[in-house]
């Protein structure tokens, strides 16, 4: 049994990955910023901002990993998804918390070497400056000491309504081919917790997404979790 801290807890992926984690039976510390909100969360549910290195630091201690899945769409996101990183980064070395598994946004994925999904001529200009943002994070995460992993999901809706299958496949950091249905929220914690439990990418950026068609052996590795 693993102890994981859970910053977002309260999104829909942070929800899915304390739900996931608790079913696996690790102990789980749910981060969000209000906790009077989510009282239906599961493990130890705590107040706590993902950009503050001390609160990060004393949140984690104790801790074998984290897990980040928190946005916010009130504050820039040039501003919120670095600064997140960089309290991560500090806040988890002095907490001697080793691992990091990160969610990114399917959008920042490449569609060809060196050109991200957000990058195309007919990428809606209102959704560019959130997905740059998520952008943003990695030359932080690089820069950094910290064994880190970004789990990319599909740059499409993410279904919210199913369990899941238990199943989900991984790639490199370009966009994986599409699957017959929206990948799951709840295979996209499968993906999470299995990087935790049996961590085999590092400091990488992974997409993960649903499982190629039959008779399609394209687009990355299977794996059928845990």
């Amino acid at each position: 049994m693993s102890s994981i801290i859970v910053f977002g807890a309260g999104g829909r992926a942070g929800r899915r990955v304390v739900t996931e984690a608790l079913r696996r039976g690790h102990r789980v510390t749910a981060v969000v910023r209000d906790p009077a909100k989510h009282g239906d969360l599961g493990g130890t549910v705590v107040s706590g901002d993902v950009t503050d290195t001390a609160t990060i630091a004393a949140l984690a201690a104790g801790h074998d990993a984290a897990v980040n899945a928190a946005a916010r769409l009130d504050v820039p996101a040039a501003e919120f998804f670095p600064a997140a990183a960089r309290a991560l980064s500090d806040g988890l070395a002095k907490a001697d918390v080793p691992r990091l598994v990160a969610i990114g946004i399917g959008t920042t994925l490449e569609v060809t070497p060196g050109v991200a999904v957000h990058d195309a001529a007919d990428f809606p200009a209102e959704y560019r400056a959130f997905s740059l943002g998520h952008a943003a994070q990695i030359d932080v995460l690089r820069a950094g000491g910290l064994d880190w992993v970004l789990l990319v999901p599909p740059p499409t809706l993410l279904d919210d309504t199913t369990g899941g299958t238990g199943s989900y496949r991984t790639g490199a950091e370009t966009v994986l081919p599409a699957g017959a249905a929206l990948f799951p929220y709840a295979d996209l914690a499968v993906a999470v917790v299995d990087e935790i439990d049996r961590p085999r990418h590092h400091r990488a950026i992974i997409a993960v997404g649903p499982l190629a068609e039959p008779g399609n052996a394209e687009g990355g590795e299977a794996d059928h979790g845990q």
